[in-house]
């Protein structure tokens, strides 16, 4: 379980964040939503440990952050960060970085290790990719590989940050629906996206933020019937009903007063 109580998040002495309260529970989706600016990366950052709270605490199973160490960081939660220079490694040697946080002294990989970079690669889809430079993968083949370097890590929390900028619409898709097979493994698993559509199609809770605090939270289509969506983002949503049964919503530019 990751909580953050009273939590004030930003950069050196100015918050970006103040006053959050949330929990986050294991076995689903949960995205981080809002405009440019109003924190959704600090917070995960700040989840992560990779900054330090300006005030209150993040909880990791009801022990505070702080209290870990890195190596016991890395054993409980998995962080993708939004950008990265791409590593002259195989695919395969790049998800076995994910097993770093179990290797003792000296730092040498077990059998263990590579039976679950094994199994991570294939989980993803991604056996054919193992002996492939990261270099010569397509963006949505090196999203697999990450998300399949999480998945060795054998965490209970994952963290992704902006997994699918850049890619097309198929890999989105595709990353999306690892992003939801992991929930359906038990995990917790935290994303900040930009692509509302994404969002609403594949998010079981979504947390907006907006004026340095929690604008709205709650399952995607109660955040859009209530206008939460549209007043957060200045978008109009429309919902649609679906041949079949089921529906969508479709989002258009606000009225301009």
């Amino acid at each position: 379980m990751l909580e953050f109580q009273r939590l004030a998040a930003g950069y050196g002495k100015r918050p970006v964040l103040q006053n959050i309260n949330l929990a986050l529970s294991p076995g689903q989706v949960t995205v981080l939503g809002g405009l440019n600016g109003c924190g959704k990366s600090t917070l995960l950052k700040t989840a992560s440990g990779l900054l330090r709270p300006l005030s209150g605490q993040v909880l990791l199973d009801g022990k505070p952050l702080g209290e870990y160490s890195a190596q016991q960081r890395a054993q409980r939660m998995a962080y993708l960060p939004q950008g990265r220079s791409v590593p002259e490694l195989t695919a395969f040697r790049m998800v076995l970085h994910g097993r770093f946080a179990y290797l003792g002294f000296p730092r040498q990989y077990r059998r263990e290790d590579y039976e679950a970079a094994r199994a991570a690669l294939e989980w993803v889809g991604g056996a054919a990719l193992a002996e492939r430079s990261m270099a010569a993968l397509s963006g949505g083949e090196r999203q697999k590989v990450y998300i399949a370097m999480a998945l060795a890590q054998d965490t209970g929390i994952i963290l992704m940050d902006e997994p699918t900028t850049y890619l097309d619409i198929r890999a989105r898709f595709e990353v999306m629906d690892l992003a939801r097979h992991l929930a359906d493994l038990g995990k917790t698993v935290v994303l900040v996206l930009h692509d509302l559509d994404l969002t609403m199609r594949y998010a079981q809770r979504v947390i907006l933020l907006a004026d340095g605090g929690i604008a709205a939270d709650g399952a995607p289509a109660q955040l859009c019937a209530d206008g939460s969506v549209q007043r957060v983002y200045g978008v109009e949503t429309v919902r649609a009903e679906l041949p079949g049964g089921g529906e969508e919503y479709v989002f258009r530019p606000g009225s301009v007063s």
